[in-house]
């Protein structure tokens, strides 16, 4: 049975749920991340970005809100609906939301090298390997000096501590992760490696039965 990605949000507005407490913890990077990026225009793309909860209640009212250009890429046309309509009463002329298959590359091919790439809620749904080959297109989706944000559980096996070596591995430093007991995993990283073409046509992950915390909202 497929889950309803839509009424899934509804944890969000759950005080001390994991997934509010794992917004709060997002956004906070999110917003350090805009803090420190160099002067200028911006680029970020957000992997099955839903409601967009992640990205655009933190721009709202950023500083560099309007050197934002971002892409927002969900399957779900209610979810990427909500995400639209929160962008423009923002007035965030700069953020799209595109309704598509977050896992092919080609969805960023024309925004690729970007300064923030969010890929949260999706490493809790896809196999080990295909987490490993994200972590590989992410040296590709971002650009030097630039900023991950990706999320995790922490529940046994825990899979955090080897998709941080896999990030430093590609040229990564680690910036912060959430502490095991915190359960709710939300790891950053920088890119410091030389720029990566990004592939064309590559399909970089694979839903499958969602583990219960974790969101998964691309194809299944």
């Amino acid at each position: 049975m497929t889950r309803d990605w839509y009424a899934w949000h509804d944890d969000y507005d759950r005080a001390g749920s994991s997934l509010a407490r794992r917004l709060g913890e997002v956004q906070r990077h999110v917003r350090d991340a805009l803090d420190r990026a160099p002067a200028g225009p911006l680029r970020a793309i957000s992997l099955c970005a839903g409601q967009g909860r992640d990205l655009i209640p933190v721009l709202a009212d950023h500083a560099r809100r309007d050197d934002v250009t971002a892409r927002l890429v969900e399957l779900d046309s209610r979810n990427a609906g909500i995400a639209t309509t929160a962008a423009q009463d923002a007035g965030l002329t700069g953020v799209h939301v595109v309704v598509g298959d977050a896992a092919q590359t080609d969805a960023y091919a024309d925004l690729a090298p970007a300064d923030l790439v969010l890929v949260c809620g999706v490493f809790g749904n896809v196999s080990d390997a295909d987490i490993h080959t994200t972590v590989r297109h992410c040296a590709a989706l971002c650009a030097t000096g630039g900023t991950v944000v990706w999320t995790r559980h922490r529940r046994a096996p825990d899979l955090v501590p080897t998709i941080c070596r896999w990030f430093e591995e590609e040229g990564f430093a680690p910036v912060a992760v959430t502490a095991p007991a915190d359960r709710v995993g939300v790891g950053v990283h920088r890119f410091l490696g030389p720029p990566r073409p990004l592939a064309a046509g590559v399909r970089m992950f694979e839903f499958v039965v969602p583990d219960g915390e974790d969101r998964a909202r691309s194809r299944m």
